[in-house]
C-alpha cells in the first residue's frame, strides 16, 4: 500500500513539475516546440519574466501543498483500513457495526457492540495497530 501511494505522489510530482517548466519557458513538453515569439492579439508591453517566475514557484508550493495533504489522506486511509480488516478477521468482533475513522493518528470507533467484551476487544485491535497514538471510544452497547 506504501509502495502504491508513493509512486502516485511521484507521479503527481513529476506531472506538477512538467506543468511549471513548460510554464516558465513556454514549450510544450510534449511536442518540445516552443510557442512563437509574437505578441499575443490584445496585449501590448513586455512580458515581465521574473512575475512569470513568481506565478510559477506559487503554482509549485500549491502543488506541494496539494502532495502532502494526498498523502496525509492515503495514510489515513490505510490506517482505516488495517483496522477494519483486523475487525472483520476477528472472531469476536461483529466489524459490520463499528464505524471506524482515522485523523491523522487518532483512531475514533463508533457503533453498536453487544458486550463489554467486545468494546474492549475492538478497542485492543484499534490501540495495538501500528501508527495509532491515539484511540477515542465512542462505541455504545447493544440493549
Amino acid at each position: 500500500m506504501r509502495t502504491v501511494g508513493a509512486l502516485l505522489l511521484t507521479v503527481l510530482l513529476i506531472i506538477a513539475a512538467l506543468v511549471a517548466f513548460s510554464y516558465v519557458t513556454g514549450t510544450n513538453v510534449l511536442s518540445g516546440r516552443r510557442t512563437p515569439e509574437s505578441n499575443p492579439i490584445g496585449t501590448t508591453g513586455n512580458v515581465d519574466v521574473n512575475a512569470a517566475r513568481e506565478r510559477g514557484a506559487e503554482v509549485g508550493e500549491k502543488v506541494a501543498v496539494a502532495a502532502e495533504k494526498v498523502r496525509e489522506s492515503a495514510a489515513e486511509a490505510a490506517l482505516t483500513s488495517k483496522i477494519k480488516a483486523k475487525m472483520v478477521l476477528d472472531d469476536y468482533v461483529k466489524a459490520r457495526a463499528i464505524d471506524v475513522t482515522t485523523r491523522e493518528s487518532t483512531v475514533t470507533l463508533s457503533g453498536t457492540v453487544r458486550s463489554t467484551d467486545e468494546r474492549a476487544r475492538a478497542l485492543r485491535i484499534a490501540r495495538e495497530t501500528k501508527g495509532v497514538t491515539a484511540v477515542v471510544d465512542q462505541l455504545s452497547i447493544e440493549k
